[in-house]
């Protein structure tokens, strides 16, 4: 019985383990892909078979790129739209395209692949 408890014990833990690190490995992923190259925000967003991160978080008030990066992409994620900022954009099927959002004040802009299948979003806040 004592042995039983242990088991169960030892699973929950381990299972439990591995939840919290799949958890933090995507708040990492949405930390990891901004970063400010002389004065320039540069957000990094890769495109296959969706986008990754779907989720970025960005400062307002400061010049911005959207840097898109495919290897192979042969799929709709090679077409990217802006609705709001009014932005369609083809993408090659392998290489990096800068987009420019300009200086974008506080607000979240959503994103979408040509056939509004898969989806991103950069929240910007001060």
């Amino acid at each position: 019985m004592k042995t039983i408890i242990v088991s169960i014990v030892v699973a929950v833990v381990i299972i439990g383990g591995a939840f919290m690190l799949s958890k933090g490995g995507s708040k990492d992923a949405l930390a990891n892909n901004v970063s400010v190259i002389d004065g320039k925000q540069i957000i990094e967003i890769s495109a296959k078979g969706g986008y990754h991160p779907l989720k970025s978080t960005a400062k307002a008030g400061m010049p911005t790129v959207l840097r898109f990066d495919t290897n192979g992409t042969f799929d709709c994620s090679s077409s990217v739209r802006i609705p709001s900022m009014d932005i369609s954009q083809t993408l090659p099927q392998t290489g990096t395209t800068d987009i420019d959002l300009g200086t974008p004040s506080v607000a979240s802009i959503q994103g979408t692949c040509g056939m509004g299948m898969y989806r991103f979003q950069v929240d910007f806040q001060n």
